[in-house]
């Protein structure tokens, strides 16, 4: 029995939000609104006043749920100014999203060459705790695992901040991890799952992944009773709609 909600991102046709939001509403329990800010070129994809209006009736008209990404550039691991603009950033995204009651507010924490620092994790940290002054409680703000570190590099962050994951299962595929025993440590920390196929490049259609991968993921968030969501993170009108057949397929058949 399926307790998550299955869901995708707000680009899957080629046009802003509100136009695929309003294609999407009544196919998807939940969208990834990916919202960005730029200080500098004054560019935005925030929703109007009037478009955040319409996102609530769509919510409440078709039992549609969101799902919020902050912007990819933050470097909320680095020190100085770049940290203290990432913040703001975070904050002002987080602060507009927060009338629609999100699921999840997913975020990268990273910093530049933060591999090689040993002070991402205090300037992480910092960065948490100013958005926690600001924001409020950090139960839905979601950190993402990505592709080419160690995987139990994200771990110090979940021991000293109260913050949930977002486990995304593709980046673990293309790191070639082992998913399963990825999820058994850390599924009961987490808020939101990312799935996709890795084809040519990643976020691609799930029909490029073996069946048996597909459905050991399925099978262990069912068999946890996992009840966050899930969300087909494709750019697409086809490989989602062809991933969603696929995963409805494999639910079925259980």
């Amino acid at each position: 029995m399926k307790l998550f909600r299955l869901g995708t991102t707000s680009y899957v046709l080629p046009a802003e939000i509100m136009p695929n939001v309003r294609f999407l509403a009544g196919k998807t329990e939940d969208i990834e609104l990916i919202l960005f800010e730029l200080e500098e070129e004054n560019q935005s994809n925030l929703p109007s006043e009037q478009e955040m209006e319409e996102l609530r009736k769509l919510a409440q008209d078709q039992n549609l749920t969101y799902t919020v990404h902050l912007p990819l550039d933050l470097k909320l691991g680095s020190g100085g100014e770049e940290r203290k603009r990432s913040v703001r950033r975070a904050l002002r995204v987080l602060h507009h999203a927060e009338p629609l009651d999100p699921e999840g507010y997913v975020v990268h924490v990273e910093a530049e060459n933060q591999e090689k620092s040993g002070q991402w994790l205090d300037f992480a940290l910092a960065s948490l705790h100013e958005i926690a002054e600001s924001f409020g409680s950090l139960e839905k703000l979601c950190v993402e695992n990505l592709q080419g570190f160690p995987e139990d590099f994200w771990d110090p962050l979940f021991e000293h901040a109260a913050v949930s994951r977002c486990i995304d299962i593709g980046h673990l595929w293309l790191d070639d991890k082992a998913v399963v025993p990825y999820l058994e440590k850390r599924l009961g920390q987490t808020r939101v799952i990312h799935l996709h196929g890795i084809g040519s490049r990643d976020h691609q259609s799930l029909r490029h992944m073996e069946p048996r991968q597909v459905r050991e993921v399925l099978d262990y968030l069912i068999n946890f009773g996992f009840k966050g969501v899930v969300t087909l993170e494709m750019f697409s009108r086809e490989d989602v709609f062809e991933s969603r057949d696929m995963v409805l397929e494999m639910l079925e058949s259980e």
